[in-house]
């Protein structure tokens, strides 16, 4: 196992690389992206916060905001359906972007070197979900 972790599962160069080390390199055969419910990160998002360095972190959550369109009103931290709307969109988002952003990890996914899967893990229950529409595992 080969852990990368950050605030509101973005993405960039050094997360990525970080990836591309722990599979092409530590030999790691899943990428797992797990969100958790109530994400601090997301809240921030979702209420625009600007501060210091958290600002351009939280920028890149801030696709996944505009992404959600089905809550119409309280589009903020205090309302907990959108929250968590947002962290999913958020979740598949980052997915998505690994394999746009990493020639190594798309090929490695493509031949059926590595896998990768998002989910959430709920903080409350300690259950972990996975999105079937986010499973990429082509055996080789």
């Amino acid at each position: 196992m080969f852990s990368v972790r950050i605030a509101g599962n973005i993405i960039n160069e050094d997360i990525l690389g970080s990836m591309e080390f722990g599979c092409k390199v530590a030999g790691s055969k899943i990428i797992v992206v797990l969100g958790h419910t109530k994400c601090g990160a997301v809240k921030g998002a979702c209420d625009h916060v600007e501060m210091g360095n958290l600002t351009a972190l939280l920028s890149k959550i801030q696709p996944a905001v505009y992404d959600e369109k089905t809550e119409t009103e309280n589009r903020n931290s205090n309302n907990g359906e959108f929250v968590e709307k947002v962290s999913t969109i958020n979740v598949k988002r980052t997915v998505h972007a690994i394999m746009e952003r990493s020639p190594i990890l798309k090929e490695m996914i493509e031949t059926g070197a590595i896998g990768i899967v998002g989910g959430t893990h709920d903080i409350t229950t300690g259950e972990v979900c996975f999105y079937e529409d986010t499973l990429i595992i082509n055996a080789p």
